[in-house]
């Protein structure tokens, strides 16, 4: 009866497996259907017909050029990089254990915003580097820095080290912003400086196909890389004891996963700026929904942050008329609350 029982439950939670390409397609309709100016229904399927090779009616220049190569690139990108930036989440709190761990919270958003800023307006590397490899330069680096401040300032394990390792990011994230800021100051134009400044508070407005070529891969390789190491991130989540027990190569894993967990960071700074809260509100509302196995997991924290960032988008051009926010201030508007329940729960266990 019981092993009837446990089969039945593993059947409804992977049940929904079945639903997320439908889910997911229905966010990137979504995103692309709803805008600044409205464009009826109708139109927006017809034109993703036509651009799909299975229709041949005569398109609008104006609309189609509006939900073709705006909107729906714009939710591309955004789908892609809420499903990085919530995976980066989920595999750093496994790894430190620690609800609060984020990219954002964790310096290393501010680290990759540096980096890209270091490439773009210093322009160090000659030409030679991209963004995303300066981004990429910055989160290592960010993340590096807060590692060793939390172990010099003894972080061990339970709400102490938890509590140090916040704090640890959040030092390394105002160091990293003070940076960024001195790096718009000392070579930035005014007119640079203004596009900058909006663009690090997230902002996909000037997302294009061209983007997706990058992010679509980035969200693949994450994904790939957390299900195929959800076993160890299973381990991980008890302590770096149960996972060496269990025969996993401890320096390896972590190096992977981390750095992982940066590129994945890295590449959606160098594409749309900092976006906080992803990482750390999507994983824990996904752990209520589906558990703790990182095999349920990982996927639905995956299509959750995807969604979540469509969503986020759509309201971020439509909250106030004739004016597009940052998505970050969305994110926040969000993410910070869930942050406060977070520590309450935290506090409480």
């Amino acid at each position: 009866m019981r092993a009837r029982a446990a089969t039945r439950s593993t059947g409804r939670n992977r049940g929904w497996l079945w639903l997320a390409p439908a889910v997911l397609v229905a966010a990137l309709l979504f995103g692309t259907a709803v805008g600044e100016t409205r464009i009826p229904l109708a139109t927006v399927i017809e034109v993703l017909a036509v651009k799909a090779g299975l229709g041949s009616a005569a398109l609008d220049p104006i609309d189609a050029s509006v939900i073709w190569h705006y909107r729906l690139s714009r939710a591309v990108v955004a789908a892609c990089g809420g499903a990085s930036l919530a995976l980066s989440g989920l595999i750093l709190q496994a790894l430190l254990r620690n609800p609060l761990a984020e990219p954002y919270l964790l310096g290393i958003s501010a680290g990759a915003s540096t980096g890209a800023v270091t490439v773009a307006v210093a322009g160090i590397g000659a030409g030679l580097l991209s963004m995303s490899a300066g981004a990429f330069a910055g989160a290592l680096t960010a993340f590096a820095l807060v590692a060793a401040l939390a172990r010099a300032a003894g972080g061990g394990t339970g709400m102490r080290g938890a509590g140090v390792i916040i704090l640890a990011g959040i030092a390394g994230s105002q160091m990293f912003n003070a940076l960024t800021a001195l790096i718009i100051a000392q070579s930035a134009s005014a007119e640079q400086a203004r596009g900058i400044m909006f663009w690090l508070l997230g902002n996909l407005s000037g997302v294009r196909w061209p983007d997706s070529w990058v992010a679509v891969p980035m969200a693949a390789l994450a994904l790939g890389v957390a299900l195929w190491h959800a076993r160890a991130l299973d381990a991980f989540a008890f302590g770096a004891e149960s996972a060496a027990s269990l025969g996993i190569d401890l320096r390896r894993t972590q190096v992977l996963l981390i750095g992982t967990a940066s590129l994945a960071t890295a590449i959606m700074v160098s594409i749309a700026g900092a976006i906080g809260f992803v990482g750390l509100v999507v994983p824990h509302a996904m752990r209520i929904l589906v558990g703790p196995r990182h095999a349920r997991l990982v996927p639905a924290t995956a299509l959750a942050g995807a969604v979540f960032l469509v969503l986020s988008d759509v309201v971020s051009r439509i909250v106030i008329p004739g004016q597009v926010l940052p998505i970050g201030v969305i994110t926040a508007l969000v993410g910070a609350p869930a942050f406060a329940v977070v520590m309450i729960r935290g506090r409480q266990r």
